[in-house]
């Protein structure tokens, strides 16, 4: 709330520069501030009684708007790509998902690696594993596991970040 829109009867009343000028009526308040050309804001309504601060509200509300454009410039959003094994994978085709897994990785991703039993495949949990181990070393210069291999019914995964 801003200016003649607050319409409580006492105020706690904050200066330009910060100082406190202790409780004041809401129109005493709102002369003060235009005798300065400054808006009366409405700082913590809840407070008892509410707090108001004599401010420039269009500049506040331009920098906020900027701080927030700048935030939203500096973000980067992480996604996370999926590499899909076999447990009965070739070696040149690893090589081929590690390439591929570093090249995620350098781009500053997470990858997911996840290995799909089908049928009998299923009794051999203990070579998925070190093949995923296998896969960690071999890009272990550019990330880290995250999540270490876990069996959720016939998928075992593996979460990598880079470092």
């Amino acid at each position: 709330m801003i200016n003649e829109q607050i319409r409580d009867k006492e105020v706690r009343l904050i200066d330009v520069d910060g100082t406190q000028m202790g409780i004041v009526f809401s129109r005493e308040a709102q002369r003060i501030a235009d005798e300065k050309k400054l808006d009366l804001v409405k700082i913590s309504p809840t407070a008892k009684p509410p707090v108001c601060k004599i401010m420039d509200y269009s500049k506040f509300k331009f920098d906020q708007q900027k701080k927030e454009k700048e935030a939203r410039k500096r973000q980067r959003i992480v996604d996370v790509k999926e590499l899909r094994l076999s447990p009965n994978i070739d070696t040149h085709d690893i090589n081929v998902k590690v390439k591929k897994a570093i090249e995620f990785l350098s781009s500053g991703d997470k990858v997911k690696i996840t290995i799909r039993f089908r049928g009998r495949e299923l009794s051999n949990k203990e070579g998925a594993y070190s093949i995923m181990n296998d896969f960690a070393e071999k890009v272990r210069e550019f990330g880290v596991i995250d999540k270490p291999p876990k069996m959720e019914a016939r998928t075992m995964s593996m979460f990598l970040t880079a470092k």
